[in-house]
């Protein structure tokens, strides 16, 4: 997994509460575990319109998306973390995530931020102000800098060392590689045997 320390990129404002994941990731483009193309299925159904703020300069190369209220609500759906990953998202701010996408992200190296309500306005007009807007995500020092503005935010100790080390699952797992050997090599030769009665 990729570490993620500080991060800067274009902020893309979104300003819908109870954004699912079906609507991150219709349910279609979930098969397999091949994440090539997800950047396009990423909001497939609301790219159709013209207007969606993906579709439209300078938001279609942002890195930040800064959501409403409940992002990533629904089904757990491990492609809505893929989908945005892919299309090149490391940050998503939002007053409140969904419990499962929150694992999931996480996991995956998706870094969330809760920012209270009146701090993501504050973001979404600076937006307003100046499309285009860089913000700056510092998970060292836990600081959201938007503008003028900056805001201070707090991530799950264990999330946070994830991120900031770049190691996933596999990764804690193999840490402990020389005592998993050690098992092995012991349960092998204590395995029960199958012998045939009568001989």
């Amino acid at each position: 997994m990729e570490k993620l320390q500080t991060h800067t990129g274009v902020a893309a404002p979104m300003k819908v509460d109870d954004v699912d994941t079906d609507q991150i990731i219709p349910v279609r483009f979930c098969s397999g575990v091949d994440k090539s193309g997800l950047d396009a299925a990423l909001f497939a159904d609301w790219r159709e319109d013209p207007d969606f703020v993906l579709n439209t300069e300078p938001f279609g190369g942002a890195t930040v998306l800064v959501a409403g209220e409940n992002f990533g609500c629904g089904s757990s759906r491990e492609w809505a973390v893929w989908a945005l990953q892919a299309y090149g998202f490391r940050v998503v701010l939002a007053p409140r995530f969904g419990d499962i996408f929150t694992g999931n992200s996480f996991k995956n190296g998706l870094l969330l931020v809760e920012l209270e309500h009146a701090e993501i306005e504050q973001i979404w007009k600076e937006i307003d102000d100046d499309p285009g807007l860089e913000v700056t995500v510092d998970l060292r020092e836990q600081l959201v800098r938007a503008g003028g503005h900056t805001f201070g935010f707090t991530v799950d100790p264990t999330h946070r060392r994830r991120l900031l080390d770049g190691t996933d699952d596999i990764d804690l797992t193999l840490q402990y590689s020389a005592d998993i050997e050690a098992y092995e090599s012991r349960r092998r030769r204590t395995l029960p045997v199958a012998t045939r009665v009568g001989t």
